[in-house]
This record gives structure tokens, C-alpha cells and sequence, in this order.
């Protein structure tokens, strides 16, 4: 972002914040040090995000969705879990070029409720839907997107907390595909007509279903888990 007095306020402020957070980490990112750097007074911060912790979530969400414009748009493949494979490693790759800001989406006790988490949450689940679509998810989605979040975010992290010379780039590798051989198959559940392939289709497809309720919605799902299991 600009950081020059021609750049709007906001930007000016967002493109300061997420300077002290890679230079110092979320400890150098108050709203002192930050309306210096942006040239603004502190009440303007205030106005803009209401206070330092909206000021956070305001940099983490921009710092992720920058980041992922700088890699080129790869297109849905024809394999869903290769698709995975990439988000996974793209995943890593965020928190050790960004460290801190890694930090900031995933280190915190209320990081899964920022906006940043939630749109990184929002791409997982669009991977792990089309796995199910393709009838290659042995477990339940929630299930399946909770698994590869918590080892993905917890290899991440214990990679940046190991000294980068002596990171093994194997744990990121094994912790991927341990996931990936507990959530999918090779070839797709129940090929065969019956109720299993019936219900992996339905329970795929349930969320761009607009004929049922949401509480109705909820109980046709549970009862395809149960079919699926």
C-alpha cells in the first residue's frame, strides 16, 4: 500500500501497521508508533477501525488478501486433493515469508473469529467441498476442514519457531499428506448405485440446496453423515 501523504488515511494507516508488525511484531503495532509512521493523529485511527484490536484485523485481512493476489491464479484442477496439496502449500508459504502476520491470524485465542481467518476458513472449505463432490472424502467436511486447519496452522507455526536453518522442509510434506490419506480416498466412496453414492452427492450439494429450511437443512445432514459413515 502507499504509504505517502498523497495516499488516503486508511491506507496510509494499514500500510504503517503492517510495516511495525513485520519489523517488531504485533507488541510494535500501537497506535502511537502507528499514527507517526502514517501521519495521522490517534483519534483518526480510532475512526477509522475504533480501536487497536480492529486496527489488527484490519492488517491481518489485508496482509492475507495481498498476499494471495501476488500468486497467480491458478485455476480448479481435475483432482481436488492435488488442489488441496497447493492450498496447503501456500498455506506454509504465508507463514514463513510473513511471520508475523501469520502470527497475528492463527497465534492468537480469537484468531479463528478474525477476518482474515475466516476468509482463508471460506477457501479451505471451497477445497474440501469439491474433494466431497468428487465423492473422495472419507470423513464429514466440518471434520475434514478442522483436521487439515489444526496441523496445517500448528506445522506452520512450529516452523517459524525453529530457527530457519534448521527447519526440516520434510515435517511440512508428512504432516500434509498424513492429513490428506485421513480425510480422502483414492478412488471415489461407493462407485457402485446405492445409498452411500446417493447420499455423498446429496450431502455435497446440500449447501446450494434453497428448497429446505436451515433446520431442515441440518437434520437431512445429519442423517447423510450417518448413511456416509
Amino acid at each position: 500500500m502507499d504509504t505517502s501523504e498523497a495516499a488516503p488515511p486508511r491506507e496510509r494507516i494499514i500500510a504503517a501497521a503492517l510495516d511495525l508488525l513485520a519489523e517488531g511484531g504485533e507488541d510494535a503495532v500501537s497506535t502511537r508508533a502507528v499514527s507517526a509512521a502514517a501521519g495521522v493523529q490517534p483519534p483518526t485511527i480510532y475512526r477509522f477501525f475504533g480501536d487497536k484490536q480492529g486496527l489488527l484485523d484490519a492488517v491481518a485481512a489485508h496482509g492475507l488478501r495481498t498476499y494471495l493476489e501476488t500468486k497467480s491464479a491458478v485455476p480448479p484442477s481435475g483432482d481436488p486433493v492435488a488442489d488441496l496439496r497447493r492450498g496447503w502449500d501456500l498455506h506454509v508459504e504465508l507463514g514463513l515469508a510473513r511471520p508475523a502476520l501469520y502470527a497475528l491470524m492463527y497465534g492468537r485465542p480469537r484468531a479463528a473469529a478474525s477476518p482474515a481467518a475466516r476468509a482463508a476458513a471460506d477457501i479451505l472449505a471451497g477445497h474440501i467441498q469439491r474433494i466431497a463432490e468428487a465423492g473422495r472424502l472419507r470423513v464429514p467436511e466440518a471434520l475434514a476442514a478442522d483436521l487439515v486447519r489444526a496441523v496445517g496452522s500448528g506445522t506452520t507455526l512450529a516452523l517459524i519457531a525453529t530457527p530457519e536453518d534448521q527447519r526440516d522442509p520434510a515435517l511440512s510434506t508428512a504432516a500434509r499428506e498424513a492429513v490428506i490419506a485421513s480425510i480422502t480416498t483414492d478412488q471415489p466412496i461407493g462407485r457402485e448405485p446405492g445409498p452411500v453414492t446417493a447420499a455423498v452427492a446429496l450431502r455435497a450439494a446440500l449447501p446450494h440446496v434453497d428448497a429446505l429450511t436451515a433446520g431442515e437443512k441440518a437434520l437431512l445432514a445429519e442423517w447423510l453423515d450417518r448413511i456416509r459413515a
